[in-house]
């Protein structure tokens, strides 16, 4: 029998605390000393950049400024696409100081995806860089203002009102993908970052402590706002290559970083490239945690090794994150995601949402409007929230198995989302890229098990008559789609196939793809 008396303790002192009138600004910005430190910003060429909360307030109140003089006001949309740096987090801040709705956008997304997800949120302003403004997004956004540094915004005034809000207004929208349809916005109001406590329980962040956290904005602001609330200096590893791991673990060496977050994928590469890590870079790591995809051993084994702490692995997606999670002072056990994180009443429940007997299958649930990050919805999609989000439970589509201690395991997708690399991929998205190929004339898109990503994306391609299947056919549609989607979601692998297998209805049926014996493969 293990010792779960301090998870116990937890959830009885747990109570949430939502106010009527709450402002995300407010609460992680306009609230610290101007002297103290915000965010630590470093390159791949070594140079250190130290924002302290002068300057970032400062530069949110201009882009307000520069925002308002624009027409934004509140309620309306602005979409945020740049690298992470502090210009963007200021305006990212400036977007809810107004009161306006924040829509993170990722550089990785092709432009047809871009464009899709601008026309749908109905996007005022679209905030980006020299770069990205090349891409021809602008006739898809009310305006454009292009950051070229914090000299872009020189001519505003530093000080701008912090709108009063309700905590129930909007302030950020999300886009995820689905199995079938196209990507959804998920609106998150301003109470949310109260529900993400994950930085108390998981992280168990301290104020002043340095705090690094894996992956791109797009999929999380919070990443960096939440550490901010808990008054913690938010450390930026930006380089040229997408992911650099003897870089990040020399820069978090050289900054003694001692909470981080990385997700499976990063830790695999990690312990690939720079295997006597521990020894080159000695590092000041108290608390790391890892999340969007599970956890294997060998890595989490090879960490421990390497740095002395535990890899605490914690589970959650777009739509409701934290639900479980492992804890300091809390026993873990190998391959489970840990316990339900307290304030989230989470169950593992069969089919007719009855909670299943232990260790028996089931999907992951969370009882609605249990806790302040509850989505207020998918935007400007009334029946499909209605469905998600409106009665007794959300369900996650996730499969798992409880332990008689409650420990939650993963077990897999109910639907087809392709997890991979700690990105959720849409087959639907990347079936309709790959049969806007002229050589394609149907595909079937499926996640296979991959030792490094978790899972890589293969499709099974019918050629277009005329077309010949082989190498070079297989290498110009992994082109096309990388171009034409993105460069994450496009077919790592691309099998030929004379037919698919289809459903009732007629529709391609991934589930007997992914039991059937591998043919040759490109």
């Amino acid at each position: 029998m293990i010792d779960l008396s301090r998870y116990q303790e937890l959830i009885q002192a747990h109570e949430w605390t939502v106010p009527e009138r709450y402002n995300v600004a407010a609460d992680i910005a306009d609230k610290h000393p101007r002297d103290k430190l915000a965010m630590i910003w470093t390159d791949n060429t070594g140079a250190d950049r130290r924002v302290f909360w002068g300057e970032l307030q400062d530069l949110a109140g201009r882009f307000a400024n520069c925002y308002a003089a624009l027409g934004v006001g509140k309620g309306d949309r602005v979409a945020i696409l740049l690298p992470s740096s502090p210009e963007t987090a200021a305006a990212i801040i400036a977007v809810l100081k107004l009161g306006a709705i924040g829509v993170p956008m990722a550089a990785l997304w092709s432009d047809d995806s871009l464009r899709y997800r601008l026309s749908d949120a109905g996007v005022s302003l679209l905030v980006t860089d020299e770069k990205n403004a090349a891409r021809g997004l602008s006739e898809h956004a009310g305006s454009t203002f292009v950051v070229t540094g914090p000299e872009s915004v020189e001519g505003y005034p530093a000080e701008h009102e912090t709108a009063d809000t309700s905590a129930d207004d909007p302030a950020l929208i999300y886009y995820t993908s689905g199995s079938t349809g196209n990507p959804k916005g998920v609106v998150s109001a301003h109470r949310g970052l109260i529900g993400h406590n994950e930085f108390a329980y998981c992280q168990d962040l301290r104020d002043g402590e340095t705090s690094y956290w894996m992956g791109d904005w797009a999929w999380g602001v919070y990443k960096i706002l939440g550490p901010w609330r808990y008054g913690a200096v938010n450390f930026v590893h930006a380089t040229e290559r997408r992911y650099d791991p003897e870089g990040l673990l020399e820069a978090l060496s050289r900054h003694q970083v001692s909470n981080l977050f990385v997700n499976p994928t990063g830790l695999r590469l990690m312990m690939r490239e720079v295997p006597d890590a521990g020894s080159r870079f000695p590092q000041a790591f108290r608390v790391c945690c890892s999340a969007n995809e599970p956890l294997g051993e060998a890595e989490s084994a090879w960490f421990t090794e390497q740095f002395g702490i535990p890899v605490l692995q914690n589970y959650g997606m777009t739509e409701a994150y934290p639900m479980a999670g492992n804890f300091t002072g809390v026993p873990v056990k190998p391959g489970s995601m840990g316990l339900p994180v307290p304030g989230w009443d989470v169950r593992v429940l069969d089919e007719h949402e009855r909670e299943s007997p232990t260790d028996e299958p089931g999907e992951i649930c969370l009882r609605a409007r249990s806790n302040p990050q509850y989505p207020l919805g998918y935007w400007n999609r009334p029946e499909e929230s209605a469905r998600a989000f409106g009665g007794e439970w959300f369900h996650t589509g996730d499969l798992a198995r409880a332990d008689a201690d409650g420990y939650l395991f993963y077990l897999g997708r109910k639907d087809d989302v392709i997890k991979s690399s700690g990105y959720r991929i849409s087959p639907a998205e990347v079936e309709e890229a790959c049969a806007r190929h002229p050589g394609v004339l149907e595909a079937g898109v499926i996640g296979v098990p991959d030792p490094e990503r978790g899972r890589r994306v293969k499709a099974f391609v019918i050629p277009a008559p005329g077309h010949a299947p082989g190498a070079e056919l297989a290498a110009d549609i992994k082109e096309f789609v990388r171009a034409g989607h993105s460069s994450f979601g496009y077919p790592k692998v691309i099998e030929f196939v004379d037919d698919l297998p289809r459903s009732q209805s007629g529709k391609v049926s991934r589930a007997p793809l992914r039991t059937r014996r591998p043919g040759l493969e490109y």
